[in-house]
């Protein structure tokens, strides 16, 4: 993401915030949890009145971007390690609170209508495979891991002219969904949240299983309510909700 987009991205997340009420507790997350995070929200706040989330969805590295430039964010979920590794070095982040939640897999996807058939990543070498979409790597973990797995397969220099570039996986999904490109790279749980429009035709293997941690912001004007919520994505209730979205445990 150009620094620009980054800043204007973080200009619009404070504005937002500044009508925020004082007992929101504001929750920076990977854009591939969404629909887990806004499905548990309610039982959450029910659990503790008086609290409400408010969520800002965006790729990990964006998010610890606006961070890391005063955002008032009491909790960070990222999809990757690398990224809350420098979160932490940039000290960023309260001692102690940093676990992981959840656990996912990276796969291809075509699209359902129409989509070929693929029996392994060689395939993409194909001249039928024009366009594949993937988060750029540079800002967008999913983009990492599958550029990681082309280079693991020598298929990077074949892929790369072919790539689509994403600022989240929830592009590079839709991309598929919509039949824009021919294969996209994204994670299990977000094919799954569109399987009336994309199949899974590869599970891609990462040199690192994939697994998100969460933490408790330095900054955060909500420590206590910020653990609460930590300690319950890690509760049964919280690891329902997040399997029913096609996350593994940890």
């Amino acid at each position: 993401m150009s620094v620009a987009r980054s800043l204007a991205a973080f200009a619009v997340f404070t504005a937002l915030l500044g009508a925020a009420r004082a007992a929101d507790l504001t929750v920076s997350a990977a854009s591939s949890l969404s629909n887990a995070f806004r499905e548990l929200a309610p039982a959450f706040e029910a659990q503790n009145p008086g609290t409400r989330l408010l969520f800002n969805f965006a790729a990990s590295d964006t998010l610890l971007a606006q961070i890391a430039k005063g955002a008032p964010v009491d909790v960070f979920a990222a999809a990757d390690q690398e990224t809350m590794d420098r979160a932490e070095a940039q000290k960023l982040l309260q001692p102690g609170s940093r676990r992981n939640f959840a656990g996912n897999d990276l796969v291809l996807v075509t699209p359902l209508e129409g989509g070929q058939a693929v029996s392994g990543l060689a395939d993409l070498e194909k001249p039928s495979f024009k366009r594949i979409a993937l988060g750029r790597p540079e800002g967008v973990p999913a983009g990492r891991y599958a550029k990681s797995a082309l280079e693991v397969a020598k298929l990077w220099p074949v892929v790369e002219p072919k790539a689509i570039y994403a600022i989240n996986v929830r592009q590079a999904l839709d991309y598929a969904a919509r039949g824009e490109v021919d294969a996209g790279f994204v994670y299990a749980t977000d094919a799954l949240a569109q399987k009336d429009k994309v199949k899974i035709v590869l599970l891609v293997p990462t040199a690192t299983p994939i697994r998100y941690p969460v933490a408790a912001v330095s900054g955060g004007s909500k420590a206590a309510e910020a653990r609460k919520f930590i300690d319950y994505l890690l509760s049964p209730a919280g690891q329902t909700v997040l399997a029913r979205h096609g996350f593994r445990k940890p």
